[in-house]
């Protein structure tokens, strides 16, 4: 038998045997006692079956009252349990973050950042996701995602956090000397990081735009910067690399910046999450912390 009754009049009929009272119940959900008596009236139809016993001085449970009672009761004591919850989500530090990042920005950029914040806020727990391939964060239920390049995200806010900047970088021991323009570097040996095929180059001086499509001797193709950086500084080619990871190396004299006049065009990093309202205030303090970090220091 398929039973088709209301929730809603159900919970008024468990405060009705919580306080033994309808005048009292009626108080307890603040609504008018007609309208109470009304709803558990309606429940008893819908089940046909009585679960009160009613007179001018009390109200008593039936026998099936009393079962119906003892099995309904808790589940509103769970739903109650889950309110408060998700009440504690609107207004207490704590919970977990489910975030989506690429490999490489990620490790390089953004790892430093989540750590400060875990320091900061002891009972928040990031599900960090990192991947190069653009995953359905909808699907992933992911809370914050950050993205390099443009996005197809719709109905996501993003803000944006920092640009990158690649460079072409070589060996220490690589002879530069017939380098002098963009269109020399046909015919080099290139090791190529996913998903940077083509380049685009622009003159930091000049603003003249080139592009370089690495077609030919092509030594190694990979989808990490940390593989990509080891194959240059072994010699096996040139390759194009990411502002954050190259500068230090290059600093340090163990990469060669290869026409150090020659950058791509800035690549926008963005952080992407719903709209702000109904949001946990664990979202809300990483959002804030992270934009705050980013404005301190945009490199």
């Amino acid at each position: 038998m398929k039973f088709n009754y209301s929730l809603d009049d159900m919970r008024c009929f468990c405060a009705v045997a919580q306080y033994g009272s309808f005048k009292q119940a009626s108080a307890a959900l603040e609504i008018p006692l007609s309208t109470l008596s009304r709803r558990v009236a309606k429940l008893e139809e819908d089940l046909a079956i009585r679960l009160l016993n009613r007179d001018a001085h009390r109200v008593q449970l039936t026998h099936s009252g009393q079962r119906y009672y003892q099995r309904s009761a808790s589940l509103f004591e769970e739903l109650e349990d889950v309110a408060v919850c998700l009440q504690q989500d609107k207004t207490q530090a704590k919970g977990t973050i489910r975030i989506s990042a690429p490999v490489n920005f990620g490790v390089h950029v953004l790892a430093q950042h989540f750590n400060a914040f875990l320091i900061e806020y002891p009972d928040i727990h990031l599900d960090l996701r990192l991947s190069n391939q653009n995953i359905d964060i909808e699907e992933e239920a992911i809370d914050i995602a950050f993205r390099v390049g443009d996005h197809n995200a719709v109905h996501w806010i993003g803000r944006h956090l920092t640009n990158i900047r690649f460079v072409i970088c070589g060996s220490v021991n690589l002879d530069l000397s017939s380098l002098k323009t963009p269109c020399d570097l046909e015919g080099f040996a290139t090791v190529l990081c996913s998903p940077m095929s083509t380049w685009k180059l622009q003159h930091t001086t000049s603003g003249e735009m080139q592009t370089h499509k690495p077609n030919h001797n092509i030594r190694l193709k990979v989808d990490d910067i940390s593989l990509l950086t080891r194959a240059i500084q072994d010699g096996l080619g040139i390759g194009f690399i990411p502002d954050y990871h190259a500068q230090p190396l290059i600093d340090s004299g163990e990469l060669r910046q290869v026409l150090p006049e020659w950058s791509n065009q800035p690549r926008g990093c963005q952080m992407l999450y719903r709209d702000r309202d109904n949001m946990p205030f664990r979202l809300r303090l990483l959002i804030d912390f992270m934009l705050q970090r980013f404005n301190n220091n945009p490199s």
